[in-house]
């Protein structure tokens, strides 16, 4: 009966996917809404997913040379204006103070939706020299962007995120560091989120305003619709001269610095929720979850239950592993549905019947298997499961890509498909934007990237017949 008063209210994802969406978030305790739109409360558990992802990434930014720095959360109307195609990207979604205390400002101050221009008037003071390359900066924070539409994670009027700013004196040290930062996004996917990203190329109308190139991890949710999950840009030297970032070369010679941006955000929980839930809430992946382990003693009233899920708790802490005892006054029916809302890789059950045998039952979440131990070797077992779930959970979402990713050379074929299945299509291009706008008015599918492999699959664009000059993967997309 707990279970069933527990899980009620989430909205099965087949029958309406949004709604699914939302209860997870607020079922689970995610995040709540504030007072202001488009602000979210981020919970405790929300936040710690997060932290977790910023760990991982942290490490990794700080093994491949970079620092963490912290630039103001306020732009200069003036200081935002110095480089014309950003603004121009970014003017509908600005946030603007007018007002200090009681008196209107002399300049206007813009919350940052980015913090390209501070980085870049920040690097114009501090970089003179070729001995001053590079910079290889990174901040943690958040960001204002007025959305009109707004989803928990997936797009809000704020959010966090990393952003990192890099300065070089050559142009092939600057895209190797943007697709070195998009290696590492992507082992991000795999090792942490269990989720298999395809990368790319971004077309010109889908690219990073102020970019010469922008690359993306692109992840595919159970709805089959696409979610951009990352983004890292070549930014070429066009705010190195917009904003002066010159220094002086070995031969003496005054030059322009070539520029890299790169970022992830709290959407990276929207795409864990999306890829991996179910109709009983999260599932998470072992490495990522906050919690790895439930412990739910069952009569823990009688004697030697506590003690043995205590003596259990213990052992695998000293393992490093993550793990909670329930030791409410739920039922355990209760516990059990609580475990799966907040997608605990793994459950220990501990009861009385189980202790007269030395054993406990371990379930597995992602597919509620359900194992019958000796109590030493399930405390021995439990890093291994750990991994095996990952490793399962990462097989089964590069599955649904698979499974959902079509090629044709035929229009129609791709209006019938993104009509009936979506997912991916993999489609020639001819590299009009006329195209690319006609796909997207009528089919509500938008390129998400031209692959690395560019290994044709026709010899025209199916819109318009013309010669195809890119391989193109095109989905509906949030």
């Amino acid at each position: 009966m707990g279970k069933k008063k527990f899980v009620k209210a989430i909205t099965s994802r087949d029958e309406d996917f949004a709604q699914w969406y939302t209860d997870v978030c607020l079922k689970a305790e995610l995040m709540d809404y504030s007072d202001a739109k488009g602000f979210i409360i981020y919970r405790p558990y929300g936040y710690a997913l997060w932290e977790n992802m910023k760990n991982y990434l942290d490490a990794a930014f700080k093994r491949t040379g970079h620092e963490n720095v912290y630039m103001p959360l306020v732009i200069p109307e003036s200081l935002f204006l110095k480089e014309a195609e950003h603004v121009e990207g970014f003017a509908p979604e600005t946030a603007i103070i007018t007002m200090g205390g009681n008196e209107e400002l002399q300049e206007r101050l813009i919350i940052r939706p980015t913090s390209e221009v501070l980085f870049c008037n920040h690097y114009a003071k501090v970089i003179e020299s070729h001995r001053d390359l590079p910079k290889k900066y990174n901040q943690w924070c958040s960001v204002v962007r007025w959305e009109k539409t707004t989803r928990p994670f997936l797009r809000g009027s704020e959010f966090l995120w990393q952003e990192g700013h890099t300065a070089h004196a050559t142009e092939q040290e600057a895209r190797e560091e943007a697709l070195n930062m998009l290696d590492i996004y992507q082992d991000l996917g795999k090792n942490l989120l269990a989720i298999p990203f395809i990368t790319g190329v971004k077309t010109d109308k889908e690219k990073f305003a102020g970019a010469v190139d922008t690359y993306t991890i692109e992840a595919l949710m159970h709805d089959n619709k696409a979610l951009q999950s990352g983004t890292t840009h070549y930014l070429g030297t066009g705010f190195a001269k917009a904003f002066d970032i010159n220094f002086q070369d070995k031969d003496g010679e005054l030059k322009n610095v070539y520029q890299t941006s790169w970022g992830v955000s709290t959407r990276l929980i929207g795409a864990v929720i999306m890829v991996h839930g179910d109709d009983s809430g999260l599932v998470l992946p072992p490495y990522l979850a906050p919690i790895q382990v439930d412990i739910i003693p069952i009569m823990s009233h009688v004697e030697g239950v506590m003690d043995k899920s205590l003596e259990i708790k213990e052992s695998l802490e000293k393992l490093g592993i993550r793990v909670k005892l329930d030791d409410t006054d739920k039922s355990p029916g209760w516990k059990f549905s609580e475990s799966e809302m907040r997608g605990t890789p793994l459950r220990i059950e501990v009861g009385p019947r189980d202790l007269e045998n030395n054993q406990v039952v371990v379930v597995k979440r992602y597919n509620r298997e359900k194992i019958t131990y000796q109590i030493d070797q399930a405390i021995s077992d439990i890093p291994n499961l750990l991994k095996n779930i990952h490793d399962a959970m990462y097989e089964n979402a590069l599955k649904n890509v698979e499974e959902n990713t079509r090629v044709t050379n035929d229009y129609e074929e791709f209006k019938q498909i993104m009509q009936d299945k979506s997912g991916y299509v993999k489609m020639m291009w001819c590299g009009d934007e006329t195209c690319e706008a006609q796909i997207k008015e009528e089919t509500k599918a938008t390129s998400r990237c031209m692959p690395f492999d560019q290994s044709p699959v026709g010899e025209k664009c199916p819109v318009c017949h013309k010669e195809a000059k890119h391989l193109v993967y095109f989905a509906k997309a949030y």
